[in-house]
């Protein structure tokens, strides 16, 4: 019977020591990243074309498109031009010394100017939807008006045409 208590006791200690062969520790670690808030913004370039003093105005559009973060508060302004003496009240194109006067509006009724929201303009709001989604869009109406000081530009000879340039600023 000893043997058999021999055997017996030498498989229950092979067991213990696979058991001490098998023991573990654990711990844990956390994962964590901080989204940021983000814009992006692109806009169309308005051409007018073809301006014929006498005739009426032209009119043209820029669509801007906003992209910003999910939930993200923003604000679309426009600048007045790069154009020397252009303003609010009325925007400038130029072809060296000579000037072309137009302007940018909110809606196609032409009745509020688009800007930074001083002096009676008006600027574009929304919430970001996300980078991933589509996105938002605001018009910016341009009027190109046959005002007495449009109707005395002098037409260009180099077929060279009269520019501004117009920042679209997006605040988040």
């Amino acid at each position: 019977m000893r043997k058999i208590l021999t055997i017996a006791s030498l498989g229950l200690l092979a067991g213990l020591a696979g058991q001490a062969d098998a023991a573990t520790a654990t711990n844990t670690f956390t994962v964590s990243a901080t989204v940021l808030k983000a814009c992006t913004v692109n806009a169309t370039n308005i051409n007018f074309g073809n301006y014929t003093p006498g005739a009426g105005p032209l009119t043209g559009n820029s669509t801007i498109s906003v992209k910003c973060s999910k939930s993200t508060p923003y604000t679309v302004a426009l600048n007045a031009g790069s154009t020397a003496g252009g303003s609010y009240a009325q925007r400038l194109m130029a072809y060296g010394a000579e000037t072309l006067q137009y302007n940018l509006y909110t809606a196609a009724t032409f009745a509020t100017v688009f800007g930074d929201g001083t002096a009676g303009t008006a600027t574009g709001a929304g919430a970001g939807a996300g980078l991933g989604a589509a996105a938002q869009t605001y018009t910016a109406y341009g009027r190109l008006v046959d005002s007495v000081a449009n109707q005395n530009a002098a037409p260009n000879a180099a077929a060279s045409t009269y520019t501004d340039t117009v920042t679209v600023t997006v605040t988040y």
